[in-house]
């Protein structure tokens, strides 16, 4: 599996709506853009869209840009949708779908840039959470946005160190924080108190706000007031800027009018409305953006005529509403940019270039790395991993109702090809009265004892074996074994791996992969890793399973081999080789041994990135690891941990994994020809579902 750390996607949020988070999109897919050729756009949640609707957000983006992006590609769930989930328990699914329709994006652009949500409608209150949570899990950096409108300092700047401090705290980087809609006066002021709260790895920014941005076009008026389009339907895309009520004879609102003044009037002053038109096409008075006709009325026939003489005309709505109502409508528009209105998306990108620190930016999102892989992400890419090069995986425990419930699991999503061993009839029967709606005629039944190749088997058997004083007899009884038949399929090419351990003791499923399918030449020893998918990163535990006291050389083995492990599955390895205490503090033979197992890996694998002695809470915990060992690349960061022993290391993976409700897939044998592993007989489905997993990804990795 390939290891990709450089970033390839940046998340741009809010902390509230109506922020004008469209600027920060417009003007980064320009910058972009500029940059690569290929520029993805995803928005994880969009709004409830009507059938046959497109989202706005979406559709502004690709069509100015002229994207190559379908509109069901450029987005994972409705909003409601996601409500539903929630209510239902289903976060997992939500996250799983978000991130595969991330992944396609990022495989087919070079950079992706993703909107988080727009706070409006049910649920805004949980959109936060929601956007951090995302953020988290595709492994990306993010953009924190917020409106300083109508704001005073304080809850400004500490409205934006809290969103900070929530994202950090969930692993998430945070490169920039923009204030937007700011006095242009207090711009600087706000950028000054920013600053002083925030690292100085945080780029801070201030857009202040621009009446272009912030008034409706004469469209979103039409849409607002489900108004009639008398005349001008060629510009409704006007901004309406200053608006105000003709209400006064002529003369008197002539010296009102302001450019891109709206005119707001009832639709029976003639008076008004022929007089606006003029001094819009008049040199010695602004021009106008569109005329609201209020309370139903239209002008007759005979004025009409007369305006569509005219030469320029802009736009003119009658509306049902009177002039008090209709006026209040307007001044309440939450304006929004759309495709058509070309001149606020040039104004929003103009803005976020003037104002924006984009070379800063750019080198930012370019030299950023991400610094581990998500849980969620690390199985997205183990399935993604798994399918892309189809295995045989053998399970001898046929008949296990967790075994069955794992294998129609895999066979619904088509992962690998999966073989049982067991009779058809019995597995059948358990199949129906358990209700697991397991297709048969997609899996493979082999009873050994009545399979075609039983005979050669067990004749291989007694080849590999007759050393040991196996005779043909004894070869044929063992064969009839499930972890025998199973392992010899293996072995033979019938099979790519092997995973039981679901009934049988981890000996019972190990013993014949030693026996005839044996360790790889480098391997002295066969060890087990754990991968512990934790709240917000995947960590390698070894050995927890097969060696109860490992000498140094051993213990630098398992070392290397999880380190191994660890980089084939896309982790790259910072190795704590664990002990009671940390550094040179420590006496005693069994902090020795672990001392000496260090050595002996940094003279083996100077390439590999390992600390040892240390003490557990030095591995995770950067203060701690930097108060204990300060020069150290690996104290606060390592991701894989080895254990003095089989005691420590299983009671501390089941520990882990109880007390914070840790996924862990495992134990993953290290060391073998062929891949064989064992499960728990307290396994879930899930967790043999991860196995097969894990099994079939170092089966493809044997070809390597």
């Amino acid at each position: 599996m390939t290891y990709k750390p450089t970033n390839k996607a940046i998340y741009i949020t809010t902390i509230e709506p109506d922020s004008g988070k469209s600027i920060v999109s417009l003007g980064l897919m320009k910058l972009l853009l500029s940059k690569t050729a290929k520029v993805g756009y995803f928005r994880p949640i969009i709004d409830d869209c009507l059938p046959g609707e497109i989202d706005n957000h979406i559709n502004t983006i690709t069509s100015y840009f002229n994207l190559d992006l379908a509109f069901e590609d450029a987005y994972a769930f409705q909003r409601t949708e996601v409500l539903r989930k929630k209510n239902q328990n289903q976060e997992d699914e939500i996250i799983s779908r978000i991130i595969e329709k991330y992944k396609a994006l990022e495989e087919r652009f070079d950079y992706v840039l993703i909107e988080g949500t727009s706070f409006t409608g049910e649920g805004s209150l949980i959109e936060f959470d929601i956007n951090v949570l995302i953020a988290k899990n595709l492994g990306v950096p993010a953009i924190i946005l917020a409106s300083g409108k109508g704001k005073p300092l304080e809850e400004l700047v500490g409205g934006l160190q809290i969103a900070y401090d929530s994202f950090r705290d969930k692993g998430v980087e945070v490169l920039s924080v923009i204030a937007n809609k700011v006095a242009i006066e207090n711009r600087e002021l706000v950028i000054t108190a920013l600053q002083k709260k925030l690292p100085p790895s945080v780029i801070v920014n201030a857009i202040p706000l621009n009446p272009i941005l912030a008034n409706p076009s004469i469209k979103e008026i039409v849409d607002a007031l489900d108004a009639t389009v008398l005349f001008g339907k060629d510009y409704l895309n006007n901004q309406a800027g200053y608006f105000s009520v003709g209400a006064m004879q002529l003369r008197n609102y002539l010296t009102h009018l302001k450019k891109d003044g709206l005119v707001i009037t009832p639709g029976d002053r003639a008076d008004i409305i022929l007089g606006a038109l003029q001094a819009n096409i008049s040199a010695n008075y602004p021009s106008i953006s569109g005329i609201v006709l209020t309370g139903g009325l239209v002008p007759e026939d005979s004025i009409n005529k007369l305006i569509e003489g005219l030469s320029d005309v802009v736009p003119i709505i009658s509306v049902q509403g009177g002039t008090f109502s209709v006026t209040n409508t307007i001044g309440d528009i939450k304006s929004q940019i759309y495709a058509a209105n070309t001149q606020k998306i040039e104004t929003s990108v103009k803005d976020f270039e003037n104002y924006v620190l984009v070379d800063e930016l750019v080198e930012r999102l370019i030299t950023f790395k991400t610094a581990g892989i998500t849980p969620r992400m690390f199985q997205y890419n183990l399935l993604k991993k798994a399918t892309s090069h189809k295995k045989h995986i053998v399970l001898p425990e046929g008949t296990d109702e967790r075994i069955l419930r794992a294998t129609k699991q895999l066979t619904d999503i088509d992962a690998v090809k999966i073989t049982l061993l067991g009779d058809r009839k019995q597995i059948a029967e358990k199949v129906a009265a358990l209700d697991i709606g397991l297709d048969l005629d997609r899996v493979t039944i082999v009873n050994p004892a009545e399979s075609v190749d039983f005979d050669a088997f067990a004749k291989a058997l007694y080849e590999l074996r007759k050393h040991k004083n196996v005779n043909l007899a004894m070869a044929r009884d063992l064969m009839e074994d499930v972890s025998y038949y199973g392992t010899m399929m293996v072995y033979q090419g019938k099979a790519d791996g092997m995973v039981s351990g679901a009934v049988h003791t981890t000996q019972h499923t190990i013993r014949p992969a030693l026996q005839f399918i044996k360790t790889k030449p480098d391997a002295s020893i066969v060890s087990s890793v754990f991968f512990m998918c934790l709240e917000d990163r995947v960590s390698v535990y070894g050995d927890c399973a097969i060696n109860p006291n490992p000498t140094a050389q051993q213990l630098a083995e398992i070392a290397i081999s999880s380190a191994a492990t660890s980089k084939a599955f896309g982790i790259e390895p910072k190795i704590a080789m664990l002990s009671y205490s940390s550094g040179t503090s420590g006496v005693g033979e069994d902090v020795e041994r672990v001392r000496q197992a260090t050595a002996i890996i940094k003279s083996q694998r100077p390439d590999l990135k390992v600390e040892g002695p240390i003490q557990y809470d030095a591995a995770v915990d950067i203060k701690v690891g930097k108060a204990k060992m300060p020069d150290s690349e690996v104290a606060g960061q390592a991701n894989v941990f080895i254990f003095p022993d089989l005691n420590t290391g299983n009671n501390t993976y089941k520990a882990v994994q109880r007390e914070t409700k840790a996924l862990a897939i495992g134990p993953i044998i290290q060391g073998l020809n062929k891949p064989v592993n064992d499960l728990s007989r307290g396994c879930t489905v899930d967790d043999i579902f991860n196995t097969v997993i894990v099994t079939a990804i170092q089966a493809q990795e044997e070809l390597t």
